[in-house]
């Protein structure tokens, strides 16, 4: 952590009653000092357990009796922490500075969709843009409508719509998948007393995304066409009025703009773009299938490939790797949309000099074009960042001269119309911003890392440069004077140096020192380690001037730098145009590059429109799983084929390859929508509208939510969401309450896929009894994951899991066996054991004849033991005879009259059997 600055507060009793009187609040109070910050009180301890893992280092602001706990951080500990805080544990920040000696104020906030304030501590360290969203729900007579109004500040956009919705609310859910929504700005439910606004809460909550409640107040449209019209760029009202009967979606816009304070800086006027999300045009995706399918990295986890993302993110620059996040949560519905990303990416999967020089040259010279934009926009912007957008320009040609190397008609053509085409355009744009630098920045001081202003650009300058250089040669003749003067070498012994306090002035180490002493003509100033510093009357006029000349300078340099980066402010449209342009082709190359270097290269998938064709993958793979150490991949076949193998029930061992068998159906089918290549030998998949998930418990418990629950809600969602056009994945389901009600469960869920919704459906389970469906469905098939037990006694009927998925059931359960592979004691596998055989044997006697026999043989049978029955208990009622007896004279029953009819009865056999 390095080393912590020590709190020095001049005012302690003054800061300690300042703090005690401030209100409650949920956000972190940091405050800023001079060169290092601190925080108080209760979050003092949270940042010295969070950040420094210990509260060892907390300190006690004041006296014992009103003692305030403090702790300190570093402006390096700080961007630290705020990640930590921000992104890891989705909280709410506020900056307080203190101006003089006048009161602290709030000068920052910030929250995890709200990052304005704090986005230059981070320096473009952003993986992706944080969207903020705020809703509005109204319920009449069980329908539900619900506006939303999402911003991406950095971006300067605003998006709304407004939709009908469900009683689980999975449109909403999906919106906020597509958005990749940080935070969620809702209406308060005070004593949680609407229960549709629980409903959203806990749902926000269930997709991982911060939870902010606001007044009621603030959810109102009365003055949202004023404020728009101000906000936005060049359309004025115009512009607004398509978005104005969406009354929630503008209520929610009014809560967005409250929250975002974007009314208070006039800066943000006429900067905004206001579009409507269309929510049909991506494939729709809930929590749990982000979740099942590995989509995202969690904050904690550790390997890249262990997430999807991580997997195909092989791009070069920040702008590329954001719009991957986006791509990954808006698949595409399109078939000509996806098709053309094919195509793309096929063209860079075929040319590897294409691919190569993209990624090793071009790609990685890039910076990250909508933050310098936006650096312009908020003023901010200097000399340096003019030089970056020139640097950008001149990069240009060489992208466009290596996509016009490219002589295969099939790829010329969309690489021309997605890349070429705009480029060269972009760049025709950029040649007056390319000559304005040229002209007027000294670019050979750029190596030096310094970025000014030519001098011969401008008259004023050039004089004061040449008063600036004529001064420097006085005073090296001073020094030469004064060399032969003092009799001291030159810059061995006597230097000239521009020292920080006083200026130009003469040095002479402190041994050769003596020879100015009691000179009139060389005037003494200080004495240090490194000499003794002074001057002449002629140096001391000379420097005065330089000074006067330098500042001039200055001031002039400055001017020009506020004319050059205003000019190239009027740029930003173009950057941005340009940042669209070269993140699509940073994705679609990562796409290429990944699909050539996997362990066995991705294919093109040919698709087909939405509700046509089937999904048949031959030797699929889970492209993260594969990727994984000593991991040998055992590929299988899928074939999802309307009519005939719709709904795949797959039964087997745990740990036998089920989930993942199911999982990387989902993922490859996702992939595919994206536009990447996918991980099999051959593929044909149709267009999903979307993927559902019911997958394992997850981390409901910590939420409040039994597993049962959780399985439930989740549940829901699949059965109201799920069109005829989805794929639903379901690995196990009723697991978490009786086992005959999770049957049950399990069975009417299933039923109702196949027969009501009739979508492409893959259900794992341990339920061998739902195998059953497909004697009454033929859309149903049965499939297994293989395993194989070893018979022999050397084996020691050990249990080797294939991962292999073939047609028909599995045969055998395999519960104990893998108990021993995972090193159960071995007295709780001999238990096991023993308790299955002792199970086994009873079901085995009491259920092999019945299955033998028909409901009539079961009742004919039944009849002839009633009514032998029925005379033995006429000839032992009266209690005259011994329990000895009475066996004796059932036997002879048995054994006598019924004989024949019993031996000849096959129901009377079983019975037997069982005596």
């Amino acid at each position: 952590m390095g080393s912590r600055p020590e709190l020095k507060v001049d005012d302690e009793s003054g800061f300690i009653s300042f703090f005690n009187r401030l209100p409650e609040t949920d956000a972190i109070r940091v405050f800023e000092r001079n060169d290092f910050y601190s925080v108080h009180g209760h979050d003092a301890v949270f940042v010295a357990t969070t950040v420094y893992k210990t509260t060892s280092i907390l300190k006690q602001l004041g006296s014992s009796r009103n003692a305030l706990e403090s702790c300190t951080m570093s402006p390096t500990v700080f961007r630290g922490f705020l990640r930590e805080v921000l992104f890891m544990q989705g909280k709410r920040i506020e900056i307080w500075q203190q101006k003089g000696k006048g009161p602290w104020e709030i000068a920052k906030q910030a929250s995890p969709g709200n990052l304005q304030d704090v986005e230059e501590d981070f320096a473009g360290q952003l993986e992706s843009a944080p969207i903020l969203v705020a809703v509005k729900i109204q319920v009449k007579a069980e329908e539900r409508t619900v506006g939303v109004c999402f911003a991406d500040a950095s971006a300067r956009e605003l998006g709304v719509s407004e939709f009908p919705d469900n009683e689980v609310y999975s449109n909403l859910e999906s919106l906020l998948i597509q958005l990749g929504a940080k935070e969620c700005v809702i209406q308060e439910n005070i004593d949680n007393k609407d229960p549709e606004l629980k409903k959203v809460s806990d749902l926000i909550d269930r997709c991982g995304i911060v939870v902010t409640f606001n007044k009621s107040s603030h959810f109102t449209a009365k003055d949202i066409e004023q404020d728009l019209s101000r906000l936005m760029a060049s359309e004025g009202t115009a512009g607004i009025l398509p978005f104005t009967e969406h009354k929630l979606a503008m209520s929610a816009a009014s809560a967005m703009i409250r929250y975002l304070s974007l009314m208070a800086d006039e800066l943000n006027f006429g900067q905004y773009k206001l579009y409507q999300h269309d929510l049909s045009q991506y494939m729709r995706l809930d929590a749990s299938a982000v979740r099942a399918l590995n989509l995202i990295p969690g904050p904690r986890d550790g390997s890249k490939n262990m997430s999807l993302y991580g997997l195909l993110n092989k791009c070069k620059t920040a702008i590329g790797t954001r719009l991957l996040g986006q791509w990954l949560k808006q698949p595409l519905m399109g078939l000509e949309d996806i098709e053309r990303r094919h195509s793309l990416v096929e063209a860079f999967v075929e040319d590897t000099d294409l691919r190569q020089t993209m990624q090793e040259e071009h790609l990685k010279k890039i910076p990250d074009l909508y933050r310098l934009s936006k650096r312009f926009k908020r003023k901010i912007a200097n000399l340096e960042d003019v030089v970056r957008a020139y640097q950008v320009a001149i990069t240009l040609p060489g992208f466009i001269g290596t996509l016009e190397a490219v002589m295969d008609e099939k790829y010329k053509d969309p690489l021309d119309e997605q890349y070429t085409n705009k480029l060269c355009q972009l760049s025709s744009q950029l040649e007056k911003l390319q000559e304005l630098v040229e002209t007027t920045v000294d670019l050979d001081a750029i190596d030096e890392h310094e970025f000014k202003i030519k001098p011969e650009f401008n008259e004023d300058l050039q004089s004061i440069k040449q008063r600036l250089d004529d001064l420097k040669n006085l005073m090296s003749k001073e020094h030469r004077r004064a060399s032969s003067d003092l009799g001291q070498e030159m810059n061995k012994k006597l230097f000239l140096e521009n020292h920080k306090t006083h200026g130009w002035c003469f040095r002479l180490t402190r041994n050769e020192a003596g020879c100015i002493r009691n000179s009139r003509e060389y005037k003494e100033i200080m004495t240090q380690k490194t000499g003794v510093y002074f001057t002449t009357d002629t140096l001391r006029d000379l420097n005065r001037e330089s000074d006067q000349a330098s500042q001039a300078y200055e001031r002039t340099q400055k001017g020009l730098v506020n004319e050059v980066v205003s000019v190239a402010e009027s740029y930003c449209p173009v950057l941005e145009e340009l940042a669209s342009v070269i993140a699509h082709l940073d994705v679609i190359v990562s796409f290429a590059h990944v699909s050539v270097h996997a362990p066995t290269a991705y294919v093109r998938p040919k698709m087909h429109p939405r509700g046509q064709g089937d999904t048949v993958l031959k030797e699929a793979r889970h492209p993260c799983m594969e990727m994984q150490d000593d991991i040998q991949f055992i590929t299988n076949d899928v074939s999802l084929k309307r009519g005939s193998s719709e709904f795949l029930i797959i039964t087997g061992p745990n740990m036998g390859g089920k989930s993942t068998y199911i999982r990387q159906i989902g993922v490859i089918a996702l992939m595919a929508q994206v536009g990447c290549f996918v991980p099999c030998s051959e593929a044909e998949l149709t267009v999903f509208d979307c993927i559902l998930a019911r997958v394992g418990a997850s981390d409901s418990q910590l939420k409040g939510v039994s597993t049962f629950m959780a399985e439930m809600l989740e549940t829901a969602t699949i059965l109201k969401s799920a069109s005829s056009e989805s794929l639903i994945i379901i690995d196990e389901l009723g697991r978490g309450t009786s086992t005959y009600d999770g049957f049950g469960l399990a069975w009417a869920i299933s039923e109702h896929i196949v027969k009501e919704i009739r979508c492409f459906a893959l259900f794992a389970t341990h339920f061998h009894e739902l195998t059953a469906l497909n004697e009454q469905y033929l859309a149903v098939k049965n499939l297994h994951v293989v395993a194989h037990i070893g018979d022999r006694k050397e084996e020691g009927r050990e249990v080797t899991l294939l991962y292999k998925v073939e047609d028909g059931v599995c045969d055998q359960s395999f519960g104990i066996h893998v108990a021993e592979l995972v090193k159960f004691p071995q007295k709780v596998v001999k238990m096991a054991k023993r308790k299955a055989d002792e199970l086994e044997d009873f079901t085995g006697k009491h259920g092999e004849h019945h299955t033998q026999c028909t409901k009539e043989e079961i009742a004919q049978g039944s009849a002839i033991l009633k009514k032998m029955l029925l005379e033995w208990k006429q000839k032992v009622s009266g209690g005259h005879m011994t329990p000895a007896q009475m066996k004796d004279e059932l036997k002879a029953l048995a054994q006598g009259p019924y004989k024949q009819a019993f031996e000849k009865d096959p129901f009377f056999q079983s019975v037997k059997t069982l005596a």
